[in-house]
């Protein structure tokens, strides 16, 4: 026992542990990957909007050197020069014929040369713009220029400048976010250990609890309050306790319920046989009203164990029920005339009332167990020269059984249990007419089986009504 408690305890303290290091690791993947996407989204930004600005100024030269190219006839080239020093880059003029006017990157133009490329040919035969990137450090545009009257195209410019300033300062910003993401590591890393004793302390209060329980030192764990989770935890455990607490004490009744049930029907019995052995030359008459009385006694005991194997057999998975589509019209006109002659016996009219022919998929066997339940009780419980109305209706899901009686009523502070095993409103009574305190509870069973529902309304002294909803088609 004592190896036993130790280990439990050692269990305790690694998922205190596991707690601690979870904790820890979500925290800071929570603060990292953030961080991780800010970055790269502040220096992908930067890199965008960096050369985005840069093309919009070689753009703005761009129409003052074509202006100019284009007034001049592609004559006034000197001022290119200007132009490409201006946005520090390199200016080519290219002309119709594809020849080769100005060079910024070159003092003399040789005769004859020319520049044809598809981009430099597409620009001037349709007068498209473009803007590519050679060797991932330069950038190219390429613009048509334009007589200003005509529209004719007389020529292309091309400028070209280098990325180089926008990598070099992008690569300061990557240098600078990683020693910044390693700060922010070890002060995320530092955070989450701290939160997480904070957090992983609360759990170890609700793990100590658990264990004081467990040991019988208390009857339910201490809420506790720090977190939301915690005490949500706390009050699902003791939940649990209290549904565990109320199973035991249900368990202990009813195995008390039960002995004294049984025993009381043996305990007449054993006067009566006492009585009869006691007297000698004991009359006809009385032996025979002893035998009668014995027998009542067995059949009652009888009774009791058949309810409590019924009851044993509806605990069972829904799958011991035996489906078949019956008229439920029919079943119930069955169940009323046998039960016709007890009712009147005590002078009680039965009435039943069918609304529409309805047939459902239930247990044949099990429902009339459940539905003789109710009407025996209607007959049972109620007064001399009283009635019971019995009514059917459906709709296009389920059928409603409605059994109402004249009789003596359930008090309200007891309806909530009459459902229970062996409970009774009026002991007394219930051993005069014959009940063993399982019917309801039987009842009950049953149509749980069938996934269906019974409601009860009564008022003491003036009646009661039992309704039961059941589906038409059975939900496996």
């Amino acid at each position: 026992m004592a190896w036993f408690e130790l280990k439990k305890k050692k269990e305790i303290k690694k998922w205190y542990k596991s707690i601690k290091v979870n904790l820890s690791i979500v925290v800071t993947l929570v603060g990292l990957v953030p961080i991780i996407f800010l970055l790269l989204a502040i220096l992908s930004v930067y890199n965008s909007n960096a050369k985005e600005q840069k093309l919009a100024e070689v753009k703005n030269y761009a129409v003052i050197a074509k202006d100019i190219l284009a007034a001049s006839d592609l004559e006034d080239i000197d001022s290119m020069k200007t132009v490409a020093q201006l946005y520090d880059g390199r200016v080519i003029v290219i002309d119709d014929k594809l020849k080769v006017k100005y060079d910024s990157n070159m003092s003399d133009i040789e005769d004859g040369k020319y520049g044809i490329s598809d981009e430099i040919i597409g620009c001037i035969n349709e007068g498209k713009e473009y803007v590519g990137e050679k060797d991932k450090i330069y950038t190219e545009y390429i613009s048509p220029i334009k007589n200003a009257e005509t529209k004719d195209i007389l020529g292309v410019l091309i400028m070209t400048y280098s990325n180089e300033n926008i990598s070099v300062i992008s690569e300061l910003l990557k240098q600078k976010s990683i020693v910044i993401f390693i700060i922010v590591i070890i002060f995320v890393l530092l955070t989450a250990w701290y939160y997480s004793r904070i957090i992983s302390e609360s759990f170890r209060k609700v793990a100590k609890s658990i264990g004081e329980v467990r040991e019988g030192y208390l009857d339910k764990i201490e809420p506790v309050t720090d977190f939301t989770e915690t005490m949500e935890l706390s009050d699902a455990f003791n939940d649990m306790l209290g549904r565990i607490e109320q199973l035991e004490s249900s368990r202990q009744e009813f195995v008390s319920n039960v002995s004294h049930e049984l025993k009381t029907p043996i305990t007449s019995v054993k006067v009566l046989a006492d009585s009869l052995i006691a007297q000698e030359d004991v009359p006809a008459e009385l032996y025979r009203e002893f035998m009668v009385d014995i027998s009542d006694e067995l059949e009652r005991e009888n009774k009791i164990i058949n309810d409590l194997l019924a009851l044993v057999k509806l605990d069972k998975k829904a799958t011991d029920l035996n489906i078949t589509n019956i008229s439920i019209n029919e079943l119930l006109e069955m169940l009323l005339k046998r039960l016709r002659p007890l009712a009147a016996k005590r002078n009680i009219e039965i009435v039943f009332e069918s609304f529409r022919p309805v047939n459902a998929e239930v247990d044949e066997v099990k429902l009339s167990l459940a539905l003789s339940n109710l009407i025996e009780n209607a007959i049972k419980y109620n007064y001399e020269d009283g009635w019971i109305r019995v009514s059917l209706n459906a709709d296009h899901k389920f059928f409603y059984v409605k059994v109402a009686d004249s009789g003596v009523g359930i008090p309200e502070d007891c309806q909530g249990s009459i459902f229970e095993r062996f409970y009774r409103v009026d002991k007394a009574r219930s051993r005069d007419t014959g009940g063993s305190g399982l019917g309801l509870s039987i009842t009950r069973n049953v149509i749980i089986l069938h996934k269906g529902a019974i409601r009860v309304y009564s008022k003491e002294k003036a009646g009661t009504t039992f309704t039961i909803r059941i589906p038409l088609n059975y939900i496996p």
